[in-house]
């Protein structure tokens, strides 16, 4: 599970991008590592000091930031709605400026069904500095939750002609939501070996949290395999995902859940009670200072 060991170089911020793009593609050739979800630059920040050398969005946690539901079955969802690319965006633009460490995007389903709109989506997100993002095939019509496989995989081909196109380090996920939707195992595995034949570099089949089900996907999924964590409750440790030869672990949007599971129980006990104690444990400010004070002057 040993991360390859880098240096950010001393040369422009380009380079520096460029660097931690390539470092992240080699996080993908070989072992195991954890790759936690952010959702604005304090989240990101935070993650980054306590040692991790990459970084994944999370779109809930975007959304929920902006007081706005992930992206879900479009009918059952309130108004306002999903958050629509150009504020996604704009934010994992800010997280990349923001930390120096590579930045994965969650990019949901790519902002658009054309295979043209997805290529859009990679390309923007190229230009936002992000050293890789996910393409899933949920669609959010209930009726269709998935696209169909042929169009989902045209989807991923279009995704890597766009960062072909653009020459730069970029890791392209391939997501498929079938365990999400009620499909079966073997679905998945022909998704994700067909989003890998397109020119994804990573399957990403979320879902799947018990040792039987991720051995099985491990052996007969043709390329890296990325795992969620946090979706449900699991005994297996990142160690044990190792082992049985997961790629990369993400966490989704699980923190970011985690702190509005702590930010409403704080408010139920103001609230209700008029009492304080959810005070007692808290991270003191001249910490939270120091940590979102100016990067080590080494890692610039």
């Amino acid at each position: 599970m040993t991360e390859p060991k880098w240096t950010i170089p001393r040369g422009g911020p380009e380079e520096a991008r460029r660097a931690r793009a390539r470092h992240f593609v080699e996080l993908h050739q070989h072992g195991c590592f954890l790759l936690p979800n952010a959702w604005d630059v304090g989240s990101a920040r935070m993650l980054e000091s306590v040692g991790f050398t990459a970084l994944a969005t999370t779109s809930g946690g975007i959304a929920f930031s902006y007081g706005r539901p992930d992206h879900d079955f479009i009918s059952e969802q309130s108004t306002p709605g999903r958050l629509d690319r150009d504020r996604m965006l704009c934010r994992v633009r800010e997280i990349v400026e923001e930390v120096r460490v590579p930045v994965s995007a969650d990019l949901e389903d790519g902002y658009g069904e054309s295979p043209g709109e997805v290529a859009q989506t990679v390309a923007l997100t190229l230009e936002a500095g992000a050293a890789g993002g996910n393409i899933e095939d949920f669609t959010g019509d209930r009726t269709r939750p998935l696209y169909d496989r042929e169009l989902a995989v045209e989807r991923i081909r279009a995704a890597r002609a766009a960062v072909d196109k653009v020459g730069e380090p970029f890791v392209l996920v391939g997501r498929t939501d079938a365990l999400l939707t009620q499909r079966s195992l073997a679905e998945c595995v022909d998704r994700a070996n067909s989003y890998l034949a397109a020119g994804a570099d990573c399957a990403f089949v979320p879902g799947a949290a018990d040792r039987e089900s991720i051995a099985r996907l491990v052996a007969e999924i043709d390329g890296p395999l990325n795992v969620v964590m946090g979706l449900s409750g699991s005994e297996l440790s990142l160690a044990d995902l190792a082992a049985l030869g997961v790629r990369r672990v993400t966490v989704g949007g699980s923190i970011a859940r985690a702190m509005y599971h702590h930010l409403r129980r704080a408010a139920r006990e103001l609230h209700d009670l008029g009492t304080f104690s959810y005070a007692d444990n808290q991270i003191p400010q001249s910490e939270l200072n120091t940590v979102f004070g100016p990067h080590p002057s080494e890692l610039y």
